[in-house]
């Protein structure tokens, strides 16, 4: 099993998880984290410091947030892999209690954050 981070990180991008993961298995892009589903160990590390409950175990995803298993593993093959936590964005914690963000991911996001 693996971790995915879905639409609560969209335009968040806190970096928490970043800092803790052991295996560098994140990727950043201009607006979103993701995982890279074959890298993941399944430690749980990430769930726990994400102030915004944005990661899901791939089995526990919900209808809703389904894709986003898949935006993980396109994105994590072609964004440069995030080791280290980046400037955080500037209207983070406005964007922290948006509901429904989904709609803001740019699926065209180049490969540099």
């Amino acid at each position: 099993m693996t971790f995915a981070v879905t639409e609560p990180c969209i335009r968040c991008k806190f970096m928490d998880c970043v800092k803790a993961c052991p295996v560098d298995c994140f990727y950043e892009g201009e607006d979103l984290l993701v995982i890279n589903p074959d890298e993941c160990i399944d430690c749980n590390v990430c769930v726990t410091e994400c102030p915004l409950n944005a990661f899901y175990q791939d089995k526990d995803l919900l209808s809703e947030q389904r894709e986003f298993f898949e935006i993980n593993r396109r994105f994590s093959q072609i964004w440069p892999r995030a080791t280290a936590p980046s400037t955080p964005l500037p209207e983070r914690d406005r964007w922290r209690e948006v509901p429904n963000k989904r709609q803001f991911l740019r699926m065209d996001q180049p490969a540099d954050p």
